[in-house]
């Protein structure tokens, strides 16, 4: 992932054994995560019991916001693949409860289809 990637808001994926070092004190007994997702300063986290995110706030990052989202409360989501002209593949996840969707934005690096179908893999189980 490039900085001008992570300036504009998309984001690349990071080797799950990076994230969990990095994460480990968010995760609960027994919990893993199979693939990861970083901003410049967020991201988020798709475990084998629930999908993390990361919301690093203010100037220097230091307070952070960690929400975590049962993949049972996912509704329905939506990707949109990438354009010749709109680099940039899109995740919609509606959360029960809420009208507007979680949206991520993924650079040409990420295969929006292996985010589909890890998404996938965990809300219909």
């Amino acid at each position: 992932m490039g900085l001008l990637d992570g300036m504009i808001g998309n984001a690349g994926r990071i080797d799950p054994r990076a994230a969990h070092e990095e994460f480990s004190r968010l995760l609960g007994e027994g919990e893993q995560i199979h693939a990861a997702y970083k901003l410049v300063r967020d991201a988020f986290l798709f475990t084998n019991r629930r999908l993390i995110m990361v919301d690093k706030q203010g100037l220097t990052g230091k307070k952070v916001e960690y929400h975590s989202v049962l993949y049972r409360a996912i509704t329905h989501f939506s990707v949109e693949t990438a354009g010749t002209f709109d680099l940039d593949a899109e995740l919609k996840i509606w959360i029960s409860g809420n009208p507007a969707p979680i949206q991520k934005q993924f650079n040409k690096a990420v295969d929006i289809y292996e985010v589909q179908g890890i998404l996938s893999h965990f809300v219909a189980v």
